[in-house]
């Protein structure tokens, strides 16, 4: 089974249009177009009977210290752990292709609601901007469906994107509410028949996004 993406390279920067956040023209960040990236599968196994679409950043800083900190930066070296941008499950197995800026079109404060995909085709779960914003007067609510790369503006350390996608041998999950990337993971164990990954880079960090091949 294979995943390409028109959007950007695989291994390559994510271009701004597909980002929640975007640097600055004063200050550090800007919010972005936030549009999800186009994408296309082909390949799938026999006895495919539905698809499962994870987007997700292993590079979060694990403690949140430094973040976003005047006069600091998060060390490469801090541990990580993952953050879900995007969590699709219930997929037909007619489906090939999303379009780019079908699941988002731009920043959504207060979020997406989770549930049916745009045109019917799956059930969107929430990602973790959910948690993120927790607490935030302005921004807190259920993030459903996408929302692109924001990492910390001082963070020594590069954030890789990874888009999965998975077949699978059962045509529903029976996932629903606001149910988010590790809750798809366990549902969808022993169920797995092949899957397939796209990868694309981003950085906020001045000092990271010198190097063109870097973001």
């Amino acid at each position: 089974m294979e995943l390409r993406s028109e959007s950007f390279p695989n291994g390559g920067p994510i271009p701004g249009e597909f980002a929640f956040c975007v640097p600055a023209d004063e200050g550090h960040v800007a919010m972005a177009p936030n549009r999800n990236p186009q994408l296309a599968w082909a390949g799938a196994p026999e006895g495919t009977q539905s698809f499962v679409l994870i987007c997700h950043d292993p590079d979060v800083p694990s403690k949140p210290d430094d973040v976003n900190q005047e006069g600091r930066s998060v060390p490469a070296d801090l541990p990580r752990v993952d953050f879900y941008h995007w969590v699709l499950v219930d997929l037909p197995p007619a489906l090939t292709h999303i379009d780019a800026g079908s699941h988002s079109d731009a920043v959504t404060a207060r979020g997406k609601a989770p549930g049916s995909a745009p045109g019917g085709a799956g059930v969107q779960g929430v990602n973790d901007y959910t948690n993120w914003f927790a607490g935030d007067a302005d921004m807190e609510g259920s993030y459903g469906g996408y929302d692109g790369p924001c990492p910390p503006w001082n963070d020594e350390r590069l954030h890789h994107y990874h888009f999965t996608l998975y077949a699978l041998d059962t045509a529903s999950l029976g996932l629903s509410g606001d149910f988010g990337g590790a809750r798809a993971l366990e549902a969808m164990a022993g169920h797995v028949l092949a899957k397939a990954s796209w990868t694309g880079t981003y950085t906020l960090n001045p000092a990271l996004r010198t190097r063109p091949e870097e973001g």
